[in-house]
């Protein structure tokens, strides 16, 4: 059985998002699709501190099984 924090919010993308204490966001992707996805042969993150809203794409990833992919903050 697998752990799932209930501090985190899912998308069907298989992305998470994590509200701190601050009031800032944390974005990650899920155990499956770093497993999808293989190594990572390029990342490009927004600055810390960056200020983005709901839907907008906030970093691009790229990886040996996949093409380039827009990770997004959570519309829900």
């Amino acid at each position: 059985m697998s752990n799932v924090p209930a501090e985190l919010k899912y998308s069907k993308e298989h992305e998470w998002l994590r509200k701190e204490a601050d009031g800032t966001y944390t974005v990650g992707i899920t155990e499956l699709a770093q497993e999808l996805l293989g190594d990572m042969v390029f990342v490009d993150l927004p600055e810390v501190g960056a200020t983005v809203s709901a839907g907008d794409d906030c970093a691009v990833a790229e990886s040996s099984k996949s093409g380039v992919r827009h990770l997004c903050a959570s519309k829900r």
